[in-house]
């Protein structure tokens, strides 16, 4: 049985004068998952943001948030979620409980309530020890931390990330993608991003934006299981690539360089044989890498394809 969708987006499109940033997007977000959304610079993602948190008004379509619609029902469909724009909200002037509490009586958390909030969200993102320190003297990375515990302080259904990790260094950058990666077990997340390996850590489906249309949707697992019907091998004393050609299910090969090269097959793979072939023909196989086809692969055929014509493709039309 499928997950309800606690964030479903129809034809959205948002104008400037006769130019489109975003043009009749349609997703879906379910329980429970973490949702890449993934393109480059320019490409409609914080415009998409701003829509789905109500920071800005579409020119055309609808977004409902658990059933709430985000221009007819902003209030209720506001309380189910939390967001982090590029630009973390903080009051660097202010401790962490400080601008916590804050939050939290903005989010119209009752006294009684408060401290369990601010409590359960500063432990959430690993703050606990750093309540009194002001903000402004925290890394980037713990203000960052700052930033999405001000997101889920009222316990949202869906939590909005716009970039997280901008700026960080490789091991905040680490940090914040665990935190994400947790906070996914118990809320549904978009994770606006343009840093490929942020969503393969992180994400169960990606999808991709280029030109403010969606181009692309698959789950992770999908993505990270498909493999090109191929393999490279580095043989120290190769034979001929006609013998190769002989191998059974090999379709073609291809030189790289003199003691590497690429195996097209149908149907299972020829691994074994060649192995076994190796070593009778003594051709003493030092290599043999199955090639997969990875996200990046797939983000730079899609978005760098001048012939695209902006269709949406599904895992299984990509070649995944």
């Amino acid at each position: 049985m499928p997950l309800p969708a606690v964030v479903q987006v129809e034809n959205l499109s948002r104008f400037y004068q006769n130019h489109p940033a975003i043009k009749n997007l349609s997703f879906s977000l379910n329980a429970g998952e973490v949702l890449g959304f993934l393109g480059p610079n320019g490409a409609g993602k914080s415009t998409t943001m701003q829509i789905l948190t109500g920071n800005l008004a579409p020119s055309e379509g609808q977004v409902t948030i658990n059933g709430f619609d985000i221009i007819e029902s902003p209030r209720e469909a506001k309380r189910q979620m939390g967001y982090l724009p590029e630009h973390p909200p903080v009051y660097r002037e202010a401790s962490v409980d400080e601008y916590l509490k804050y939050c939290a009586q903005l989010r119209g958390i009752n006294k009684q309530s408060m401290r369990k909030a601010i409590d359960e969200s500063k432990q959430q993102c690993g703050l606990t020890d750093v309540g009194q320190r002001l903000i402004g003297n925290l890394s980037k990375g713990y203000q960052q931390r700052v930033g999405i515990a001000q997101t889920i302080i009222h316990n949202p259904s869906v939590i909005v990330l716009d970039e997280p990790t901008v700026g960080l260094d490789p091991i905040q950058m680490r940090d914040i993608r665990r935190l994400i990666k947790t906070l996914g077990q118990d809320h549904s997340v978009i994770l606006s991003t343009h840093i490929l390996s942020e969503v393969q850590a992180t994400c169960d489906r990606v999808q991709i934006i280029q030109q403010g249309e969606l181009i692309y949707h698959s789950s992770i697992e999908a993505l990270n299981l498909s493999q090109v019907p191929s393999f490279t091998i580095g043989l120290n004393q190769p034979p001929t690539i006609e013998q190769l050609k002989q191998l059974d299910r090999v379709t073609r090969v291809d030189a790289i360089d003199e003691h590497h090269f690429k195996l097209f097959f149908d149907g299972e793979s020829p691994a074994q044989a060649i192995v076994e072939q190796s070593v009778q023909q003594q051709w003493e196989l030092f290599e043999l890498i199955p090639d997969q086809r990875s996200l990046e692969d797939l983000f730079i055929e899609l978005t760098q394809d001048e012939n695209s014509d902006g269709a949406s493709v599904d895992a299984e039309e990509a070649g995944v």
